[in-house]
């Protein structure tokens, strides 16, 4: 064995702890220097896909794992998909493991997130088919017009601006906070680029779902299905999930339904997953 194998996988080794490396090697252990900076970890998001966090900066978290597990499962067969205002590509990342065959565009504007994400790109080997632009979504030709997406994803800030603790960070602050657009922002761009059938899928929290309701009008959007969650059993509804598409590619007659599921259980009342949530981990090839 040589020298450079023995150090890849000794480094594999270390990042599968307690669970088996499901699939193929990991691409990005060939060749390169791949250990995290170090105020940087490397972090499991979906079966051998890893993901490049500060470690006091913006971190993964359930909503987004929902997002891309929500638009993935309701458009499992796209070939292109946006993402918008993509962070460091968590909700980008987990939506290309489940979408092999996908082409990804994402758009984030801080320099510091998009960093990251390319490293993490690189990492998991996406980097010919998964482009990162830097910009705020809003800008006009950033995404050309003629560009069209089967699926576009996005988990957006909740929060106008000073309605809230900010948090220690930057990268914190534009992830919580309305810095760059609001919902109304993310529906009227995912309308201007949705392919004919395609499926907008976002998340935002239920005591402000009239904002979505209002956004996805103005965009002329239909919300088509939505899902409640709940953080704890027994709990009321903090965030919702929703689904929707273009009104112009619906029939008339189907454009004002909205389908609403039954909610998605992320604990349990004594604080244990709940099983459907580790069924949802599992589904994106993440340890439940």
């Amino acid at each position: 064995m040589s020298a450079a194998k023995a150090t890849n996988d000794n480094r594999r080794d270390a990042f599968f702890k307690g669970w088996a490396k499901p699939g193929l090697a990991v691409p990005g252990m060939t060749g390169g220097n791949y250990d995290p900076a170090e105020n940087e970890t490397l972090d499991a998001i979906s079966g051998h896909f890893r993901l490049y966090q500060l470690r006091n900066g913006h971190r993964f978290s359930t909503d987004d794992i929902l997002t891309a597990w929500y638009g993935t499962s309701w458009c499992p067969t796209a070939r292109t998909a946006l993402d918008l205002g993509s962070g460091i590509g968590s909700v980008g990342m987990i939506a290309a493991w489940r979408l092999p065959g996908a082409r990804f565009v994402t758009i984030e504007a801080q320099r510091e997130s998009v960093a990251l994400a390319k490293k993490s790109a690189r990492y998991n080997g996406l980097e010919d088919r998964y482009e990162i632009r830097q910009g705020d979504f809003r800008e006009s030709g950033l995404v050309q017009a003629d560009e069209k997406f089967d699926l576009v994803l996005s988990s957006p800030p909740y929060f106008p601006l000073g309605t809230g603790i900010e948090g220690d960070h930057p990268q914190k602050v534009a992830c919580r906070f309305e810095l760059r657009g609001d919902i109304a922002d993310y529906c009227a761009v995912a309308a201007c680029h949705l392919a004919p059938g395609g499926f907008f899928a976002c998340v935002f929290p239920t005591e402000q779902i009239e904002r979505v309701l209002t956004a996805a009008a103005k965009a002329e959007l239909s919300i088509v299905r939505r899902r409640p969650v709940v953080l704890r059993e027994g709990d009321a509804p903090l965030l919702t999930l929703f689904g929707m598409v273009l009104s112009a590619h619906l029939p008339p007659v189907f454009r004002k339904q909205t389908w609403i599921e039954p909610a998605l259980m992320i604990r349990q009342k004594n604080g244990h997953v709940h099983p459907e949530y580790s069924a949802v981990k599992l589904s994106i090839g993440f340890p439940p």
